[in-house]
């Protein structure tokens, strides 16, 4: 109703020949009744602009809006410039009708149907539990899905993660110095590595089932020790938010598959790879950047632009209508990089979308909140969930948009009062269903086809 208003008021405005931004349109509801279903002071706003009276603007908007009276029984001036408006009775019980037949689906619309979207979020590498901060954007991939399918699109949603690389050998090398600390070997954990007390933890789990077996075991052991401790605890986790994954895809497959060699293969063929000092660099200045980007290191290591290029083909070649990826703002560099790779291999990349959210900051007492995996302190989004709760969780990662930064107020997250915006949703949840209850308890019958004109 109100997008409808709002389309309505804006037409008018534009036949009266005055400019003003649609969405600056709003609406109220009305402190007393008498004063209509809806309220609007636009006209208030307009008299600083047209320099006139706000209740003579107020009047000619009134005339020259065009509403449908079956939705719409009155719309009157009053005050110093304000405009009341009242619903159609019949339109409202009309509307609680559908509400009621509708049920739980009420609300859902076809726009998506027949059509499919990927969404590709959290790709968290397995080097340790998710930390709080990766929650906006646990939280935000999993509305945006639930937002799409309620839509009508088939959704699938995809997990992106590299088990291989620096960062798991260092993972497995802490794991393995935390073991050999365990046995009571002397030895020092080495800089750089990860500290935190999940370390030990997987440690002691290797410990208590092997014993002292493994003290001369490789690297790689330890590493997929730890690799599988860690990916288990971030599921757990997901799945404490309610939020799963259809596929994990694992960026090793890339280069198993041959997917690496082929998208290097088309475009040499195509001219746009070229080697220089031993390093292998794509012509990213034909498409708009400042300078080409080094695609494959001198000493044979592909940069992570090179794997997220191809991971992009994969995904663009299954099909999909829509391809969404969900990055915080550090990654936002590569981006233009790995789509005009995309496009000079001849694939379209309109149907991607790629959706930035800023940081997160954690405030407690007017102080920030530090997390890190290497650091032996670590402010896990585990921890985040047992102290405020899941739904708190949830709905602060989501209460502002995501190209904004978020302080995340630990204090107010657990406030129990109407302070708390989730606590007051909550609190009206409990008395709606309470009244339910009570409802039910004097013989009510709640089943039964009510009279929608009371």
């Amino acid at each position: 109703m109100v997008e409808y208003l709002r389309t309505a008021f804006h037409d008018a405005l534009k036949k009266l020949g005055i400019d003003f931004p649609k969405e600056e349109i709003q609406f109220e509801i009305p402190k007393q009744p008498q004063h209509g279903d809806l309220a609007t002071n636009v006209a208030l706003q307009l008299a600083r602009v047209e320099k006139s009276n706000p209740r003579e603007i107020a009047v000619r908007l009134i005339e020259a809006l065009e509403l449908d009276p079956a939705m719409i029984s009155a719309v009157e001036p009053a005050g110093p410039g304000f405009i009341n408006i009242r619903m159609n009775p019949g339109y409202i019980v009309s509307r609680v009708a559908e509400i009621l037949e509708a049920g739980v689906s009420f609300g859902k619309v076809e726009t998506g149907k027949g059509r499919s979207a990927n969404v590709e979020w959290v790709s968290a590498n397995p080097t340790g539990p998710l930390h709080a901060g990766h929650g906006r954007q646990v939280c935000l991939g999993a509305a945006i899905c639930n937002l799409l399918e309620w839509s009508g699109w088939n959704v699938t949603r995809e997990y992106y993660f590299n088990n291989a690389g620096v960062q798991m050998q260092n993972l497995g090398r802490s794991v393995q110095i935390r073991y050999l600390q365990a046995l009571g070997d002397e030895v020092e954990m080495e800089e750089g590595l990860y500290n935190g007390e999940y370390i030990k933890e997987i440690a002691a789990e290797i410990k208590e089932e092997f014993g002292d077996s493994k003290r001369e075991e490789s690297i790689d052991f330890f590493r997929k020790r730890g690799e599988e401790w860690c990916f288990a605890r971030i599921k757990e986790t997901l799945e404490r938010l309610e939020v799963h994954h259809d596929i994990f895809f694992n960026e090793d497959t890339l280069y198993r598959d041959g997917k690496i060699d082929e998208v290097l293969s088309i475009l040499r063929e195509k001219g746009l790879v070229y080697e220089q000092e031993g390093a292998v660099w794509f012509r990213s200045t034909k498409f708009g950047a400042e300078k080409d980007r080094v695609f494959v290191k001198s000493t044979g290591e592909p940069t992570y632009r090179l794997p997220d290029v191809a991971y992009h083909r994969e995904k663009i070649l299954r099909g999909y209508d829509q391809v969404i990826d969900i990055f915080g703002a550090d990654h936002i560099a590569t981006i233009p990089d790995v789509l005009a790779a995309v496009r000079a291999m001849g694939l379209p990349t309109d149907h991607v979308r790629v959706v930035i959210h800023q940081m997160v900051s954690f405030v407690e007492g007017g102080e920030s909140v530090k997390m890190s995996k290497r650091s032996a302190k670590v402010y896990s989004l585990d921890d985040l969930i047992d102290d405020v709760g899941a739904d708190v969780v949830k709905y602060f990662f989501v209460m502002r948009a995501a190209n904004t930064h978020l302080d995340f107020d630990l204090e107010l997250a657990r406030e129990q009062s109407e302070k708390n915006p989730v606590y007051y949703l909550q609190y009206a949840h409990a008395r709606i269903a309470s009244l339910i209850r009570f409802a039910e308890s004097e013989g009510v019958d709640l089943e039964a086809s009510p009279d929608l004109a009371l």
